[in-house]
């Protein structure tokens, strides 16, 4: 089920008020509720993929018991429980890939191989829910957190809808014990949570899509658009793959505050950043703090002598791209970043901006300005790769750039761009105003005039309607 669909508009009402008024007196009525209502959620879209989900709950479950009863065997036991969960993500999500790497290497070398290709759907959201589930196991594990006996609390952890298919990747210390306490309905948390998924529905539906009209057909015909145009398309793909993720993040935090649960920022403005290491700071937060904490640090992260530090920064980088799919475009996207990220490391400029680009002013200074067209610059480069079909494609992407000639007629409709780089604007604007927040728009509050909140929420809901595509568009991390 998708957050921008009409089926979401009719099922997030009626859990809502069997949440808060049919089950609001036992805490395990509701969670009850959420683990059949996440199903529901998660099934809508293929309901034999539900199995998997309540099969790595189930082992989960019972190997977090064995794991704090246990003295001996730990070790053995969270092998179990990683060999598990990796093995289903490996085998749904990178089989073919291997598959096909593995066939070529030999056709490479002149012993051709025919490796059969299977025909396997890749569950939506599995390399979110199985990094989860994970990050309970290890925590349990390293003692961080105790087990739970309490079934239907843990599965309602790893099914909750709003964050089920494309995060935030919640962290079972943060969010399984938010399962235990009795919520009351807070109105002013709920008003903030509207708020945060109208933000959340504009970037997706108003930016993201109408972005991915230009990119889509920029990136299938590079070859015959002039290099200002490749630009734009490359510029577009960055601002589409932030309102479309961003987007979803927004809703799925509002909607988690709708029945009381805090869910982790996933994003913090990355494109206001002033170097990669800011954006990495900044971008898809719940992930990039789960390799920090689970494979970075136990890797021996900063520390050491300059090759450590490259390995481990190269180890983190390369694992997250082949993270986001099986194509050779992801590892090199990890394999730029992790070039861009490196010099920082060895110069210990990696910790240098940590605080909001001009705190407390209107404007940044110039150097500041300077730094953040750098840094987005650099990240749009890296984004071609992770746009594109093959890496040679990428290339030629890059090599159009320089080689068409550079200022030829638009080929779209000069109004309708128009208007959508001055939605763009108008977007940036209000995400600059409201940068040191917890999203864009939480600005917008009881201290501004009934009028004047209401008018803004009017001009989204209007933006939202009149710029709709025709049909539903998933989210862009649901591939992944």
């Amino acid at each position: 089920m998708l957050f921008n669909s009409i089926e979401f508009t009719i099922f997030l009402p009626i859990v809502f008020l069997l949440y808060w008024i049919v089950s609001s007196k036992h805490i395990r009525f509701q969670n009850l509720l959420l683990v059949a209502s996440s199903y529901v959620f998660y099934g809508w879209w293929d309901w034999r993929f539900l199995s998997l989900i309540i099969f790595s709950s189930l082992i989960d479950y019972i190997i977090g018991i064995k794991l704090s009863n246990a003295n001996r065997n730990r070790r053995l036991l969270l092998f179990a429980s990683i060999a598990v969960n990796i093995g289903l993500l490996g085998f749904f999500k990178y089989f073919n890939f291997f598959a096909e790497s593995f066939s070529s290497a030999f056709t490479l070398l002149g012993q051709p191989i025919d490796v059969s290709r299977l025909n396997i759907i890749l569950p939506v959201g599995i390399s979110f829910y199985t990094f989860q589930t994970l990050s309970y196991t290890i925590d349990v594990y390293r003692r961080k957190l105790e087990s739970t006996k309490d079934i239907v609390s843990f599965f309602a952890f790893v099914s909750f809808f709003p964050q089920l298919v494309a995060g935030p990747i919640e962290r079972a210390t943060n969010l399984l014990p938010q399962f235990y306490k009795k919520r009351k309905f807070d109105y002013t948390k709920a008003v903030d949570g509207m708020r945060q998924i109208l933000w959340g529905l504009f970037k997706k539906i108003v930016i993201a899509d109408n972005a991915a009209i230009y990119v889509n057909d920029i990136f299938s015909n590079y070859t015959d658009y002039s290099g200002s145009m490749l630009i734009m398309g490359a510029v577009f793909f960055a601002i589409q793959i932030y309102g479309d993720f961003s987007g979803y993040s927004d809703i799925a935090i509002g909607t988690a505050r709708l029945f009381g649960f805090n869910l982790m920022k996933n994003f913090a403005f990355p494109y206001f950043s002033r170097d990669i290491a800011e954006f990495w700071r900044r971008w898809h937060i719940s992930l990039s703090t789960w390799f920090r904490d689970y494979l970075y640090i136990p890797l021996g992260g900063s520390k050491g002598d300059n090759y450590k530090k490259t390995r481990n920064i190269f180890v983190i980088f390369l694992i997250s791209g082949f993270w986001h799919g099986a194509n050779w475009t992801f590892i090199a996207w990890g394999l730029i970043n992790a070039l861009y990220f490196l010099p920082l490391m060895i110069l210990n400029q990696n910790r240098k901006n940590t605080n909001s680009v001009a705190e407390g002013k209107h404007l940044p200074n110039i150097k500041e300005f300077a730094q953040i067209i750098l840094t987005f610059s650099l990240t749009t480069i890296a984004w071609i790769f992770f746009r594109s079909e093959t890496i040679t494609d990428a290339f030629l992407y890059i090599e159009s750039i320089f080689i068409n000639s550079f200022f030829v007629i638009i080929p779209f409709q000069e109004t309708k761009l128009l208007i959508y780089i001055l939605l763009i604007s108008f977007f940036i604007i209000i995400e600059w105003i409201g940068r040191e927040k917890e999203f864009a728009i939480q600005f917008i509050n009881n201290k501004q005039s009934k009028i004047l909140r209401w008018s803004f929420y009017v001009i989204i809901i209007y933006f939202i309607g009149m710029y709709m595509p025709a049909g539903e568009t998933p989210f862009i991390y649901f591939q992944f």
